[in-house]
């Protein structure tokens, strides 16, 4: 184009208006679950995508992607690219405590865009249905038995569950071993059979196999008694509240991603939780249901990372990646 007429044509070319880009979603979302499929993290995952699917009226896959206590799958969003349409379900071992267990950890738990918390879950310390452990003394009493020894599950190393135990069972003077797991359904299946002797798991990943009579609840987690098990004392009214926290889990983001798609995320987080069947469902799980907005969720998970290092120092567990 000769040079005049292609000075002539840059008013008209700025008045032309910039492409819209498109709204968000605009291509399927994956949301990765760090931890195997039937576990607590998971049951979470499958509640909100499906309404997501409906409210945004594109396709939305839960990519479980197990192993390493959380770090695969938590690593390869974290290394996805900054758009919104690669997920996180983490946790606070994904996003806590590995970070002050792991050497050379391949992602930062701080490094990505926190969007909301989605629910807690309150442990429980549990024994098989045929434990001859009948309350937390007693089971305490069993552990420090000379050559007698107890095996604790729990559904990965390094993961709320295994620094609860090992800190109960140093505390109490037990001679008890851990045995890991690859999620919270694997690590209460053996407790069921009596492989392992005991296990601090989520209450929601073992109510209905307490409520079967196959497993026993000996103490539960949280400031009071669980309304389907009342007569289960709490491990703080025991004397046992240094292991009485809960496990969280919360959506995360790319860092990058913009403001706007973390919104919307959150509040298509909000809406699908406030659905009366699914709030339902999951508190009758053992769930205690909970959003944040964005900004008090990154508060708040600031906040977590440096109480779960704590935690971390006083088991005295380490790891090796």
């Amino acid at each position: 184009m000769p040079l005049r007429r292609a000075v002539l044509a840059l008013p008209v070319l700025a008045t032309l208006p910039a492409r819209a880009q498109p709204a968000f979603p605009w291509r399927p979302v994956r949301l990765v679950v760090p931890f195997p499929p039937g576990g607590t993290t998971d049951v979470l995952a499958r509640a909100i995508a499906a309404k997501w699917q409906e409210a945004w009226g594109q396709q939305v896959v839960v990519d479980n992607r197990g192993g390493g206590g959380g770090v695969i799958g938590t690593q390869e969003v974290f290394r996805a690219p900054p758009d919104g349409h690669t997920l996180v379900l983490g946790n606070n071992q994904t996003h806590g405590t590995n970070g002050a267990l792991i050497p050379n950890l391949p992602y930062d738990p701080a490094g990505f865009a926190a969007i909301t918390l989605v629910a807690r879950a309150p442990h429980a310390l549990v024994v098989p249905a045929a434990s001859p452990a009948r309350s937390v003394a007693e089971l305490v009493e069993l552990g420090r038995r000379p050559g007698r020894g107890l095996s604790y599950a729990s559904p990965s190393a390094g993961s709320s569950s295994h620094l609860m135990s090992e800190t109960f069972a140093r505390r109490n003077g037990m001679n008890a071993t851990h045995v890991p797991y690859r999620g919270a359904a694997p690590a209460a299946q053996d407790l069921v059979a009596g492989v392992v002797d005991f296990m601090m798991a989520t209450w929601a990943s073992v109510s209905a196999l307490a409520a079967d009579g196959r497993i026993r609840a000996l103490g539960v987690g949280g400031d009071s008694r669980f309304p389907d098990v009342p007569e289960v004392p709490t491990l703080k009214e025991l004397g046992y509240d240094y292991v009485s926290g809960d496990a969280w889990f919360g959506l995360f983001a790319p860092q990058g991603t913009p403001p706007a798609v973390l919104d919307r995320v959150q509040a298509a987080t909000g809406a699908a939780l406030s659905d009366a069947a699914i709030r339902g469902r999951l508190e009758a799980a053992g769930f205690r249901v909970e959003t944040m907005p964005v900004a008090a969720f990154a508060a708040f998970h600031q906040a977590e990372v440096a109480r779960w290092a704590a935690l971390v120092r006083d088991s005295g567990v380490t790891l090796v990646n």
